[in-house]
């Protein structure tokens, strides 16, 4: 990879709600890329909160001060997506040894699709290391706080979107 050209990396997710989990890795992903593409998947099998356009401009709305992170909402082949935007690299979070075993698999595929693209793993800051998407659904869902997981802004799409 050439550093003459701009450095694009893409992080993939449905986000459903984004997390401060999230925005630690694409802040910290911001530092190290000329522009970090948040990558909201449409197409899912996950039974999800939030509509794909709700999940866009959340993360939208999260990331506004931010002059290279771009948010944009997808759906289909992630290596397609990632041709399409010129990206070099694909940004994955790590929680816990859990995660390994299937991004890494996810990774083999992907390269194997596109060859001429990295996968970089990074892992959220210590005291994000326990949140996911899912667990703040759950919680939240059954009438509990939220608040130190997800920035204000979510917590109170959360709780419009729950009816509280």
């Amino acid at each position: 990879m050439s550093m003459s050209k701009n450095r694009i990396a893409v992080y993939p997710g449905t986000f459903d709600p984004i997390t401060l989990g999230h925005e630690d890795i694409v802040r910290r992903a911001a530092d190290l890329f000329d522009e970090v593409i948040v990558a909201v998947a449409g197409s899912t099998n996950k039974n999800t909160l939030f509509s794909l356009d709700e999940r866009v401009t959340l993360a939208k709305k999260v990331f506004v001060h931010a002059d290279n992170i771009r948010v944009v909402g997808f759906s289909g082949l992630l290596m397609q997506f990632v041709q399409l935007q010129g990206a070099q690299m694909v940004i994955r979070g790590l929680r816990a040894t859990s995660d390994f075993e299937y991004e890494f698999q996810l990774a083999g595929m992907n390269r194997k699709l596109y060859p001429q693209f990295e996968t970089l793993f990074l892992t959220p800051s210590e005291q994000f290391m326990f949140i996911s998407s899912s667990l703040v659904r759950e919680v939240a869902t059954l009438g509990g706080d939220v608040h130190a997981f997800v920035s204000p802004l979510v917590e109170d799409a959360i709780k419009e979107k729950l009816g509280g």
